[in-house]
C-alpha cells in the first residue's frame, strides 16, 4: 500500500487484492468461521433486542410505584434455632447451649431491644431481637466458627458477623457502663465483711485476676501479641490479648481491663490499667484487692508468700 498522502478531492482508492478492508464497527472474533456481520457500536444483540421491544407494552405497569419489588433469598432452616426460642424448650438444655439461664437472657433482649432492633423493609422481614441477641452469645459461649453459626441459625455467614458486631457494640455502649461500676462507700463495707467471712482476711474488697484471649496473628507488632507461655505448653504458636478482671464476693465483675498485647505480664498489665490510677489517686486506701503470685506486692495489692515451709500464721494469711 502506498505512503502517499491522498490530496483533498481525490477519489478514495480500492484496497488492493487480498487485503482485509478495514471494518468500522467492532465484531468478534466468533464470526471468523461464517460469514462476517457489522455490528454497531454497543448495539444490543437480537435477543435483548427483541425482549426489549416485547416489554415496551409493559413499561406503565412496570413503573407503577406501588408494584411491589422480587429478592430473591436463600432459603435456610431455622429449625433449631425455633426449637430453643419455643417455650416448651428445657430450661436446663437452654442454659447448656448459651451458657446462661433463659430470665438472663431475656433480661439481656429487653435491655438491648431499643439498640438493636430493625425495621421491615419492603423486601423482607427484620431479624427479631432475640434471633439478633442469641447469635451473639452464642458465638461468645461456644466460639463456634460463623460458617456452623450461619447454619445453626439459618442466616447467612456475613449476617451473623454483623449482628456479632452490632450486639457486642450494645452490650459494651449499655450494659457497661450500667452493670460494671467500682463499689461505692457502702458497697465496698458489705464486700469487705462477706471476704472476711470466707476467707479470715480484713479489708478486701475484691480479687483480680488476668487471663489471655486467642486472636489470630495481627499483621502490624506481630511480636508484641506472641503468647509465650501458651506456645510453650501447647507446642503452637498463639497469639492473644489480656483480660484483667476484679471480681467481688459474689463472682460479679467490678472492673475490667482489656486489649493489652498478650506479651505483656500480669504487673505491666496492671500498671496500665484503669484500677492503677484508681489507687494511685488514693481511692482504695484502707482496702486491699489480692492476686496472684504475678501481681507485685503494693501498699493495696496482696500478694500470697513466694517461700516455701511457710508458718501455720503465713500459711492463714496467704489469699
Amino acid at each position: 500500500m502506498s505512503n502517499r498522502r491522498r490530496k483533498r478531492g481525490d477519489p478514495k482508492p480500492e484496497p488492493a487484492a487480498g487485503t482485509m478492508p478495514m471494518a468500522n464497527n467492532i465484531v468478534t472474533s466468533l464470526d471468523a468461521d461464517g460469514p462476517r456481520r457489522e455490528l454497531p457500536l454497543l448495539r444490543l444483540n437480537d435477543h435483548q433486542h427483541q425482549h426489549q421491544a416485547d416489554s415496551k407494552d409493559d413499561a406503565a405497569a412496570s413503573s407503577s410505584p406501588h408494584q411491589q419489588r422480587r429478592l430473591w433469598v436463600r432459603d435456610r432452616s431455622r429449625a433449631w434455632w425455633d426449637l430453643c426460642s419455643s417455650a416448651d424448650y428445657p430450661d436446663p438444655d437452654f442454659r447448656r447451649a448459651f451458657r446462661m439461664s433463659r430470665p438472663s437472657f431475656d433480661v439481656l433482649c429487653d435491655a438491648l431491644a431499643a439498640t438493636v432492633a430493625k425495621e421491615d423493609t419492603a423486601l423482607r422481614a427484620a431479624i427479631p431481637v432475640r434471633q439478633r441477641v442469641a447469635v451473639c452469645v452464642w458465638r461468645l459461649a461456644t466460639g463456634e466458627p460463623l460458617r456452623l453459626v450461619s447454619k445453626r441459625f439459618g442466616l447467612g455467614i456475613s449476617t451473623c458477623h454483623k449482628l456479632i458486631l452490632e450486639v457486642c457494640a450494645a452490650i459494651r455502649s449499655i450494659l457497661m457502663p450500667r452493670f460494671l461500676q467500682w463499689p461505692d462507700e457502702a458497697t465496698a463495707t458489705a464486700f469487705k465483711n462477706r471476704f472476711e467471712a470466707t476467707s479470715g482476711i480484713p479489708g478486701v474488697v475484691g480479687a483480680i485476676y488476668t487471663t489471655h484471649i486467642p486472636i489470630i496473628a495481627p499483621k502490624v507488632s506481630v511480636a508484641a501479641y506472641f503468647n509465650r507461655r501458651h506456645t510453650e505448653r501447647t507446642h503452637k504458636t498463639s497469639y492473644s490479648i489480656t483480660l484483667q478482671g476484679v471480681v467481688g464476693p459474689d463472682g460479679a465483675f467490678t472492673d475490667v481491663c482489656i486489649g493489652w498485647p498478650g506479651s505483656m505480664l500480669d504487673d505491666q498489665v496492671l500498671q496500665k490499667s484503669a484500677l492503677h490510677q484508681r489507687a494511685t489517686a488514693g481511692m482504695l486506701a484502707g482496702s486491699w484487692v489480692v492476686g496472684g503470685a504475678s501481681y507485685p506486692l503494693t501498699d493495696w495489692v496482696l500478694v500470697p508468700y513466694a517461700q516455701q515451709n511457710l508458718t501455720a500464721s503465713s500459711l492463714r494469711f496467704t489469699p
